[in-house]
């Protein structure tokens, strides 16, 4: 599978449409790679599709899938054990497709990583490369970031000019992100075995001082770096391991979507792209 291409008559149309058109396309190609081994979709994939909705993980996905070609150099910050947890052969696809892949992350997790390239077992701060890198990528990582302005001034120094950063992370004012903040770190063991079957080591301390786009913009805009996109996804996932539960939050999805209002439960897509030094 290639990367996505716009034909002759896209290039017609007005670049947010093309962008638009492009990232539609791209999260259709990314759920195609996760189901292509499937005989038969499970009942959760087929209900999204036919609410034509697309989760936060599958819309970081199409995102990096326009990115990456067989000459990135790609950085993924805080990868753990997956690339990507919910599509697997695509995070192989990717993997196997750049020129470069180098995961960072301070959890033992990251020794079960095999789809990376090479591991640093460091922090993102302390993690030194005599190479730049093009695409830097953070999944849910943000969210965990003590000092955002240390992190951000190291993505500003491992990554080229002209390079980009991904930031795909919770927003702090949703009420999943509130209830986090104000509950202790057991509960969230708790909660997330129960609503996402999550692992315990996969449960970090969470601190949200980088998770609104003001917050982002600001931060990056310090390092040299311009905000090239962003989107608030609309975050269905606190119900979906129930059938009921996941066509209820749907149907109030689409109803805020319909009404023109922002859904409560959001997480942030953010893509950063570091600017020339003047």
């Amino acid at each position: 599978m290639s990367p996505i291409h716009m034909s002759e008559s896209d290039n017609l149309m007005q670049p947010e449409a093309r962008a638009e058109l492009s990232y539609a396309r791209a999260k259709l190609e990314a759920f195609e790679v996760k189901v292509a081994g499937a005989k038969r979709l499970g009942w959760s994939p087929v209900i999204r599709q036919r609410f034509r909705y697309y989760t936060p993980d599958e819309c970081y996905e199409a995102a990096l899938l326009r990115l990456i070609d067989p000459t990135s150099r790609w950085l993924d910050v805080g990868c753990g054990r997956d690339i990507f947890p919910s599509n697997r052969p695509l995070a192989q696809l990717l993997s196997k497709r750049c020129k470069t892949l180098v995961g960072v992350d301070p959890s033992p997790n990251i020794e079960q990583n095999s789809l990376v390239h090479r591991r640093a077992r460091t922090t993102l701060e302390e993690y030194v490369s005599e190479q730049q890198f093009d695409l830097v990528s953070l999944r849910m990582v943000a969210e965990h970031i003590p000092d955002p302005a240390a992190a951000v001034s190291a993505l500003a120094r491992l990554t080229t000019v002209g390079g980009k950063v991904v930031i795909y992370t919770v927003s702090k004012l949703s009420p999943s992100s509130l209830i986090a903040a104000s509950t202790p770190l057991a509960f969230h063991h708790i909660l997330k075995r129960l609503l996402w079957r999550t692992q315990k080591d996969d449960t970090f301390p969470t601190v949200y001082r980088m998770n609104t786009r003001s917050e982002l913009q600001l931060l990056f805009s310090k390092s040299g770096f311009t905000e090239e996109e962003f989107f608030y996804l609309n975050d269905c996932s606190s119900f979906a391991r129930w059938r009921l539960t996941l066509i209820l939050e749907l149907c109030f999805e689409r109803a805020f979507r319909f009404l023109g209002l922002r859904y409560p439960e959001v997480c942030l897509l953010g893509v950063y792209k570091r600017q020339p030094e003047v």
